[in-house]
């Protein structure tokens, strides 16, 4: 990161203004213990052409793949221009939603139009403007449902990794209790579910498809957690819900999940978009900002942020959640995605991962030692077993240009086929495999 200090005798003018004599003077309310004693191990100042040759020399480093099958969370999507076009225009280049909002009527309305596209997708019947990521949007889920007796979140081993992470991060925090249910063939256990649902749980949550790719029997788990009074929070892929089931048709209470799918390019891992949708029940619990569509005294269309009582700037300790802004640009960049691309474009983007997940299951699991391990439904992810060293497997692919699947536990391999994977890759996959394996 570069950035340009201030001289010897701005800090001077500044220490001046607050009464200070020195730095030390200014931290003094700041206990030795934790103070920084030590010079920091920084490297030399340097000019801005220098910067730019390191950047460009670390950047240098990085591999560029033809092919990706990699998911676990973030997806390889066709992004149309159209989209970074727009999203990049100078008046839309904000990272939050404006302090002064009514004075913004053009990023309310794209941020009323998002959360119109997640309640479209959802089923749901509020949206809010978005929050950081996918993990965050579960864990604040959670602590929607939170009530006095109700303190326990019950969930799956077959959730990603860092949703479960951050879920236990903000349990933690606020002396909760995540509980954690193993599974049968990758999918929930109802009869264990059963069994741990009891007066002290608040809500369940589940991932559609889970983080093996499978399809759960959420209509099920609905009823059961309902008939125990808790809450049902489903962390959905959003391209898949164009083919399956929205999380309102199953009987959710909150919907959440990443969205950068949604036209959001993978980017080294951020920043993304988590969403979050609601019944009206549940809606005065929602994080974060909400925005309103009204009429002015003339009766031209208006935008304001709404029911602002619940959020944390009013209710300060009383309230559930600190988030009090947004994302804007990447709420932007989803809209202007699913505007770009519409109903039946998304419609064939899942078609198409579909399609070609499957016959890329098909042709894998065909090559002795690549069974497929699970044998439910999934949608474009599946696991395979690996009949050698998996990071063998996935140099070879490297080498090709390709990256391959993500390794789990015990050498099994979890792939991910989107639209942008053509046949001939599939195929060529398919053949490394089988040259890997018969040396």
């Amino acid at each position: 990161m570069s950035y340009i200090p201030g001289t010897a005798r701005e800090r001077a003018e500044m220490l001046a203004d607050t009464g200070c004599k020195s730095i030390d003077d200014l931290f003094s309310c700041v206990p030795e213990s934790v103070r920084l004693k030590a010079p920091l191990n920084l490297p030399e100042a340097q000019t801005e052409f220098e910067v730019l040759s390191d950047i460009e020399s670390i950047a240098a480093k990085n591999r560029q793949y033809k092919a990706i099958f990699r998911g676990a969370g973030a997806y390889n999507h066709f992004i149309p221009e159209v989209v970074k076009s727009l999203s990049s225009r100078s008046e839309f280049v904000t990272a939050y939603t404006p302090y002064q909002p009514e004075v913004s009527q053009g990023i309310l309305q794209v941020i009323f139009e998002y959360q119109s596209v997640i309640c479209r997708l959802t089923g749901m019947d509020v949206s809010n403007a978005g929050v950081y990521d996918g993990a965050s949007a579960a864990a604040e889920a959670f602590a929607m449902c939170r009530e006095r007796g109700r303190n326990k979140l019950i969930t799956f081993s077959n959730i990603k990794p860092q949703v479960l992470s951050v879920l236990k991060t903000y349990a933690c925090s606020a002396g909760a209790k995540v509980e954690v249910i193993a599974c049968v063939d990758g999918l929930a256990d109802l009869g264990a579910l059963g069994c741990a649902l009891d007066d002290t749980a608040a809500c369940v949550y589940i991932e559609q498809p889970n983080y093996y790719g499978l399809i759960e029997n959420a209509q099920d788990i609905a009823s059961l957690v309902h008939e125990k009074k808790a809450k049902l929070i489903m962390g959905c892929e959003p391209v898949s819900l164009a083919l399956l089931k929205t999380p309102a048709e199953y009987g959710a209470d909150i919907a959440v999940g990443e969205a950068q799918g949604l036209g959001l390019e993978l980017s080294f891992g951020g920043p993304y978009l988590g969403y979050m949708a609601s019944t009206t029940a549940n809606m005065r619990k929602l994080p974060g900002r909400i925005v309103g569509k009204t009429t002015d005294s003339e009766g031209r269309d208006a935008y304001v942020l709404t029911l602002q009582a619940r959020e944390q700037h009013i209710r300060r300790e009383k309230a559930s959640s600190s988030i009090c802004s947004n994302e804007a640009l990447c709420a932007l960049t989803a809209t202007i995605y699913c505007a770009a691309v519409g109903r039946e474009g998304l419609i064939e983007v899942a078609s198409q991962s579909y399609s070609k997940a499957h016959y890329a299951a098909k042709l894998f699991s065909a090559i002795p030692g690549f069974g497929l391990r699970f044998s439910g439904e999934f949608f474009n992810e599946f696991i395979t077993d690996c009949p050698c060293d998996a990071k063998k497997i996935m140099s070879a692919l490297a080498e090709r240009s390709i990256l391959g699947g993500k390794i789990l536990d015990c050498g099994r391999i979890l792939w991910c086929v989107t639209e942008v994977n053509t046949k001939a890759q599939i195929d060529e996959v398919a053949s490394i495999l089988k040259e890997v394996t018969a040396v």
